[in-house]
């Protein structure tokens, strides 16, 4: 019981981590589409990670890091990459952090009581095949 309290004020358990990845693994099935699907915790350290049969090799470090842009800021990394356009107040963003700042669709929060708790980034398709896949990573946690 107390291991489960302290990986609840971490953010994110392995056992939910693996929840969300199940999720997302079950609409990225429905979409014909394999991915790479990371779970991060409140400090942005991976919990989780499944590589999909046949999805790309080059995503792996993709989706790990979308997870973690879209904790180190609270915000999906697709609203990221709307702000971080040339003239926009947060261009040049995706340089910063050694690298690591991904500023396209697929990075979602994960929120318990309306605070940020962790996040999951997809990568291996499409923007808006991330981010359905992240999308409905994402809700399982919060159902």
């Amino acid at each position: 019981m107390a291991k489960q309290a302290a990986a609840k004020a971490l953010g994110v358990s392995l056992e939910e981590a693996r929840e969300i990845i199940l999720a997302g693994e079950q609409k990225a099935h429905e979409i014909g589409v394999p991915m790479n699907i990371a779970v991060v915790d409140a400090g942005a350290n991976l919990v989780a990670f499944a590589r999909m049969d046949g999805a790309w090799i080059g995503s792996i470090d993709i989706a790990q890091n979308k997870a973690f842009t879209s904790r180190a800021f609270n915000i999906e990394t697709g609203a990221l990459a709307e702000h971080s356009q040339s003239g926009g107040q947060f261009f040049g963003i995706h340089a910063s952090n050694h690298g690591r700042i991904m500023i396209f669709a697929g990075g979602v929060p994960l929120k318990r009581d309306g605070e940020v708790v962790g996040a999951v980034g997809v990568s291996g398709g499409l923007g808006k095949e991330d981010q359905a896949v992240a999308e409905a990573a994402a809700a399982r946690f919060a159902s």
